[in-house]
């Protein structure tokens, strides 16, 4: 059985350019569409070994950088929590937001303030969650507040991990601007 040999050298003046126009797409960020090609370069030379050349190389290093991609909207969910939405409602130009709950009253004071501030709060998310696209919205709530595991939620709608994710980054950007407008 013949060895299939990959061609590291010349993957940067290749591959680059079509790599970061893929992961541009996906992440809308230039800087990470730069990190996530350079984790798919250092990937694919770790596991070089394992290429076995049943697809070209140019297609092995994209299911290598849509992986990344996968895992890069993994963790950044993992750190938001959740439920948390980004919010730029502090004035303060030092701050760039804040997270949502921070902003919420504390459910347990005595105040009659906190418990109407959390109420008219809750009726402003949902008339921004009711504001989505019906998919986005089905997602979000699917995944933020049902908590439902991705899995479940990419199996009971015929969808992907990366689909999810894409759906849920649009979901909250969409509810941060709803919630500037409508509440902060």
């Amino acid at each position: 059985m013949a060895a299939y040999k990959l061609n590291p050298d010349s993957w940067v003046d290749l591959y680059a350019d079509y790599l970061f126009n893929y992961a541009i797409a996906r992440v809308s960020d230039a800087e990470i569409a730069k990190d996530l090609v350079q984790e798919t370069f250092f990937a694919g030379l770790n596991s070089a070994k394992n290429y076995k050349g049943d697809a070209a190389e140019r297609t092995w290093l994209i299911a290598i950088l849509k992986r990344k991609v996968i895992d890069y909207y993994r963790k950044s969910n993992s750190k938001k929590g959740k439920a948390e939405v980004r919010m730029g409602y502090n004035t303060d130009a030092e701050s760039e937001g804040d997270w949502l709950e921070e902003q919420v009253a504390d459910p347990f004071s005595k105040d009659g303030d906190s418990r109407m501030e959390n109420e008219e709060l809750g009726l402003a998310i949902e008339e921004c969650i009711a504001k989505l696209p019906k998919k986005q919205s089905l997602v979000f709530k699917m995944k933020t507040i049902q908590g439902m595991s991705t899995e479940d939620i990419c199996n009971e709608l015929g969808i992907n991990p990366s689909n999810l994710w894409v759906m849920i980054h649009r979901a909250r950007t969409s509810l941060m601007g709803c919630m500037n407008q409508t509440w902060f």
